[in-house]
C-alpha cells in the first residue's frame, strides 16, 4: 500500500504562499490607500481561491490522482488557517508598528462616510466608539484569522467537490 502524501506540508507550502501572496497585495492596497475599495478587494479572494486549487489539485496529483471531498475540505482549511496566521499577523504589524497613523486615516473616512449617509453627530460618535471596542491588535488578529478560515472552508466546499475524485470500490 503506498503512503499518502502529508496534506500539513501541502497546506503548509500553499499557505505560506498565499499569505505571503496576500501581503504583498495588502502592502499596495496600503500604500496606494485604497484599503476601503470593494472592488480591489475582491483580488484577495481570487489569490486564496486559486491557492486553494493549488493545494487541491497538488495534493491529488501526489495521491494518485484521486482526493475525496473530506480531505479537498481537510486541505483547504488547513491552507486558509496558515495564510489567515501569516496575512493577520502582518496586517496587526502594519497598522501598529510600520505606519500608526493607518487607524486613525481609517476613522477619518468612516466619519465622512457616516456623514454622507445623513447620519447625526450623536450617532457617529456612538457608530465610532462601538467600532474602536474591535481594534485592539489582539481582536484583530483573532478576527482576521477566523475570517480567512471561514472564507477558506466556504471556497473549499466547492473547490473541493469540483477537484474530488474518488477511488473506484474495487480495485
Amino acid at each position: 500500500m503506498e503512503e499518502k502524501p502529508s496534506t500539513a506540508r501541502i497546506a503548509l507550502k500553499w499557505g505560506l504562499i498565499i499569505g505571503i501572496a496576500s501581503i504583498l497585495f495588502s502592502t499596495v492596497l496600503y500604500i496606494t490607500e485604497q484599503v476601503g475599495n470593494t472592488a480591489l478587494s475582491l483580488i484577495a479572494y481570487v489569490i486564496i481561491i486559486v491557492g486553494l486549487v493549488m493545494a487541491m489539485r497538488e495534493y491529488r496529483s501526489l495521491n494518485n490522482d484521486y482526493m475525496s471531498y473530506g480531505e479537498g475540505l481537510g486541505i483547504g482549511a488547513l491552507t486558509a488557517g496558515v495564510s489567515g496566521i501569516l496575512s493577520s499577523l502582518y496586517g496587526v504589524l502594519y497598522t501598529n508598528v510600520i505606519d500608526p497613523e493607518f487607524q486613525s486615516r481609517m476613522e477619518d473616512q468612516m466619519r465622512v462616510l457616516y456623514e454622507e449617509r445623513g447620519m447625526s453627530d450623536d450617532q457617529i460618535d456612538k457608530a465610532m466608539e462601538f467600532a474602536n471596542m474591535f481594534q485592539s491588535p489582539g481582536l484583530l488578529f483573532v478576527f482576521g484569522v477566523l475570517g480567512t478560515i471561514f472564507m477558506g472552508f466556504i471556497f473549499s466546499l466547492v473547490i473541493a467537490a469540483i477537484l474530488r475524485r474518488n477511488r473506484p470500490v474495487f480495485e
